[in-house]
């Protein structure tokens, strides 16, 4: 999904998110137990300790998001993207706390007046200063996992690289292990020992590695989100001799809650902005297993059209139930979308989930293709985000708004369906799930089915 810098913030005694974990634990927030593959034969992974990755229409304490700042995300088209966040904010604190990340007081205070104008409860929100990049939460925040036997939350802090496209990461990257420590919460680093030798890199490398290499890219005038970056490249012997910490965006998975998890083989095994070349489709299968609880993953081929993270799932497909999965459909067989979502349909008819089930699959239309200065961009119904009281899904000014939002009002009846315009917020390459990210709620919450 799409890049906006994330702003500073993290819970500081009693925001929300932390509150019920502090108060059940009694754990001081400056030092979370961390645990990572080094203490895997210990049975200390999440999925060894009892935790799973909830399903996103499961009970959330908190949606997470990072007020937008980084105005090369937005070239020319900035100054309504805060009413998008704050129109995001006012249907959201009506079933949960909103947590917002700012880098100051000064992007505090902002903020403020436009949740102010726009009629939000401040009382149900939470501001946390934590520094970031950009605002695309569901890549840079924690994937949260739930314990269900004491109902503990743990953060799964995976890796992030930039979408292994963008040099501006490392404050994103932090993200995770800062909220871990403001939150007081378990805090799990996901890494991995490879078993062959990596499949993305070039088939011979010099003898002797350039000591530097550079990681920035000179100015252009161009988005920075379509600026290419050079990457330093990885020697395959010292790949296979240590555990690597291994990099994943919420953006490229989807769970039912209940060990399936969906992905596409464009995001996570193309060898084009590799996430983890060093790593096989068994090694990634293995470290989904021991970190979200999933005990099968369901590959699909590509994404859509425009996605400049390269197959972000949360594009084209989304489970909507235990054996329901939303698909993305192109009508138009002129459209470059028209075929790959067909063979990912192909794909998913063919596939169960973890309990062996048939899937049922409920077609969702695409928009007609929607560009700006010649840039096709990443126009999606199924980028929804499911809340506790409402389910918010991106409209774009398109004849087909009307027959998404009707899919997916009969897919959650017991949710109010909202419609969000988004033709400004998708000029980020990104809308409403790439801008949000769910903490579940922690202690014996009963589980919505």
């Amino acid at each position: 999904m799409k890049r906006a810098r994330v702003a500073a913030g993290a819970p500081t005694g009693k925001k929300s998110g932390g509150r019920s974990a502090d108060k059940k634990t009694g754990r001081r927030p400056s030092a979370p137990p961390t645990h990572s593959a080094d203490n895997k034969s210990a049975g200390r992974t999440p999925a060894a300790l009892g935790y799973r990755m909830p399903a996103e229409w499961e009970p959330h304490a908190a949606t997470w998001i990072a007020w937008p700042h980084e105005r090369r995300d937005w070239p020319g088209k900035f100054a309504p993207i805060a009413w998008v966040y704050g129109e995001v904010v006012r249907h959201l604190v009506s079933g949960e706390r909103v947590c917002i990340l700012v880098k100051d007081a000064v992007a505090e205070a902002r903020a403020r007046v436009v949740l102010r104008r726009v009629n939000v409860d401040g009382k149900r929100v939470d501001f946390h200063r934590v520094p970031t990049d950009r605002s695309w939460t569901r890549d840079t925040c924690p994937i949260f996992v739930r314990r269900d036997r004491d109902g503990d939350v743990a953060i799964t802090d995976w890796k992030f690289n930039g979408w292994a496209k963008y040099p501006n990461h490392l404050r994103d990257d932090a993200v995770p292990s800062r909220l871990a420590q403001r939150l007081g919460l378990p805090h799990f680093v996901p890494t991995a020992l490879p078993t062959a030798l990596p499949t993305a890199l070039p088939k011979a490398l010099p003898t002797a590695l350039p000591t530097a290499l550079p990681t920035t890219v000179p100015d252009a005038p161009n988005p920075s989100h379509l600026r290419p970056v050079t990457l330093n490249p990885v020697r395959p012997d010292a790949a296979v001799r240590s555990p690597l910490r291994v990099v994943l965006e919420g953006g490229s998975i989807d769970v039912d809650g209940r060990g399936t998890l969906l992905t596409t083989e464009e995001c996570l095994l193309d060898a084009v902005q590799a996430r983890n070349p060093e790593l096989s489709r068994t090694d990634l299968e293995r470290v989904l297993g021991d970190y979200l609880g999933v005990r099968k993953v369901l590959w699909l081929g590509r994404g859509i059209a425009g996605d400049d993270t390269h197959g972000h799932v949360d594009d084209l497909a989304r489970f909507v139930g235990p054996r329901t999965v939303v698909l993305a459909a192109e009508s138009n067989p002129a459209d470059a979308n028209y075929r790959p979502l067909a063979e990912n349909r192909e794909r998913l008819s063919a596939m169960t989930n973890a309990a062996g089930e048939r899937l049922e699959i409920v077609a969702l239309p695409m928009p007609e293709p929607l560009a700006l200065d010649g840039v096709r961009l990443p126009a999606s119904y199924a980028n929804f985000y499911v809340g506790n009281a409402a389910v918010l899904v991106p409209t774009f000014n398109d004849p087909a708004d009307r027959r998404a939002l009707g899919i997916v009002a009969d897919l959650f009846p017991d949710r109010n369906v909202v419609g969000i315009h988004a033709v400004d917020l998708v000029w980020g390459l990104g809308t409403l799930h790439c801008m949000t990210q769910q903490q579940p709620v922690a202690g014996n919450a009963r589980d919505r089915d």
